[in-house]
C-alpha cells in the first residue's frame, strides 16, 4: 500500500540517493525537506524531480513551524530523518553548526512529530515509524579488533559524531518517554554517485584528473568499512517498513579498507581508464602526498550487520572493487555535475588540519 515518507536532508549525499530509490523502486509519495545548505544539491534528483509522487520543500528542520505545516499538509506515514552536518573536519573548525542542526534540529523534529502522532487515528499510529539515520562513528575508536555490533556503548570523539550521539540518545528518550514509534540506524563510511568532493574518494579522483596532490591524512593506515550508498538506501528502505519498533540496526558494506589502499587503488583503476595523463604523469599514485593527521582522528571503525542481515534479510549488493569503479566510472561520465556543486566556497582544501 502507498505510504507518504518524510525525508530530511533528501537533496544530500545519501538522502538524494534513498529518494532516487523510494521513487524508481517502489509507489510511496516521497517529500523531500531540506535547507539546502554547502552539500545539498537538487541537481543530484534531476533523473525524479518530475515525478508526480515527488514534492520539495526548503526548510529547517529547526524551524517549527515549518515542519509542523508541512507535516499538515502530507500527513506522511514515515518519517525518514537523514539532515545533519556530516563532515568530521568542517566540525572542528566550527562545532556550533553541528549542535544546532544534528541536536536541536533532531530535538524540534521530534516534538513536531510527537504532536502530529497524537492526534492520528488509531488506523494511522498503527503504521507510522520515524526513522532515525545516523553514523558508526558515535561508537569511537575501535581497537585492531572487533567490530561495532548495536550494543557497543558510545564514545564520540569528534564535535560531529558528539552531535550524532546525542541525537541518537534523544530519538531513544522520546520512545522510551513518549512512546513515539522509532527506529535506529548506524552505518559506516558512504560512497558512490554524488558524493561531494571534500569527502575522501570523490576528492581523490577529482584531484587526480587535475593532477593535484592527493592528500592522505597521517600515514594512510587509518580503516573504515565502506558502504555503496545505494546499497545503504536499500538497507533504510528495509528498516523504516519491517525493522522492530525501538530496535538499533548496524549498517556496514563489509569493506574494511585502510584509507591508503582506497586511494591507491582509486590510482590503480584511473592508471588503466585514462591514458593521457595531466601534467606528464605516468601514474597517478605519484600525486599521493602524506598531510598532518587531524586532531583526534579515530584508527578504525568497522561494524557488524549480522542483525539487519539475519533478522531483516538485507545484505550489500557491491563489493568494495565493483562499487568503487561505478563510483570512478561515474566520476569521469559526470565532470559537468563535479564542477557546478564547486561554487568557489569549497576548493577540495583539506579542511579540519588545525
Amino acid at each position: 500500500m502507498s505510504k507518504t515518507i518524510f525525508v530530511t536532508g533528501g537533496a544530500g549525499f545519501i538522502g538524494s540517493a534513498l529518494v532516487r530509490f523510494l521513487i524508481n523502486e517502489t509507489e510511496h509519495t516521497v517529500v523531500n525537506f531540506d535547507k539546502l545548505t554547502y552539500a545539498g544539491n537538487l541537481e543530484s534528483l534531476v533523473s525524479i524531480e518530475q515525478n508526480e509522487r515527488y514534492h520539495f520543500i526548503q526548510g529547517d528542520i529547526c524551524n517549527r513551524e515549518t515542519v509542523s505545516a508541512t507535516f499538515a499538509k502530507f500527513q506522511p506515514d514515515f518519517i525518514m530523518h537523514l539532515a545533519a552536518e556530516s563532515h568530521v573536519d568542517r566540525s572542528i573548525d566550527g562545532p556550533g553548526e553541528f549542535i544546532q542542526t544534528n541536536v536541536v534540529g533532531t530535538y524540534e523534529l521530534l516534538e513536531v512529530a510527537r504532536a502530529y502522532y497524537a492526534s492520528l487515528s488509531d488506523d494511522k499510529k498503527a503504521v507510522f515509524r520515524f526513522h532515525h539515520i545516523s553514523t558508526d562513528e558515535v561508537y569511537g575508536d575501535l581497537g585492531e579488533t572487533g567490530l561495532f555490533t548495536e550494543e557497543t556503548s558510545y564514545e564520540p570523539s569528534s564535535p560531529y559524531s558528539a552531535s550524532k550521539a546525542a541525537s541518537d540518545h534523544l530519538v531513544r528518550a522520546w520512545h522510551r518517554t513518549y512512546q513515539l514509534p522509532v527506529v535506529l540506524t548506524n552505518c559506516s563510511n558512504n560512497y558512490g554517485p554524488y558524493h561531494f568532493p571534500e569527502k575522501l574518494i570523490p576528492l581523490i579522483i577529482l584531484n587526480a584528473l587535475e593532477g593535484k596532490q592527493l592528500p592522505v591524512y597521517g600515514d594512510g593506515k587509518q580503516v573504515r568499512d565502506w558502504l555503496f550508498v545505494e546499497d545503504h538506501a536499500r538497507a533504510l528502505y528495509k528498516v523504516v517498513t519491517e525493522g522492530q519498533l525501538g530496535e538499533t540496526y548496524n549498517i556496514g558494506g563489509f569493506n574494511e579498507k585502510q584509507n591508503i589502499e582506497v586511494v591507491t587503488t582509486i590510482c590503480n583503476h584511473l592508471n588503466e581508464l585514462i591514458e593521457d595523463k595531466p601534467a606528464s604523469l605516468s601514474d597517478f599514485k605519484e600525486l599521493i602526498t602524506f598531510v598532518k593527521d587531524r586532531p583526534g582522528h579515530d584508527v578504525r571503525y568497522a561494524i557488524d550487520a549480522t542483525k539487519i542481515n539475519k533478522e531483516l534479510g538485507w545484505q550489500p549488493e557491491e563489493t568494495f572493487e565493483s562499487g568503487i569503479l561505478k563510483t570512478i566510472q561515474w566520476y569521469l561520465d559526470n565532470q559537468a555535475w563535479c564542477k557546478n556543486v564547486q561554487d568557489g566556497s569549497y576548493q577540495r582544501e583539506r579542511l579540519g588540519a588545525n
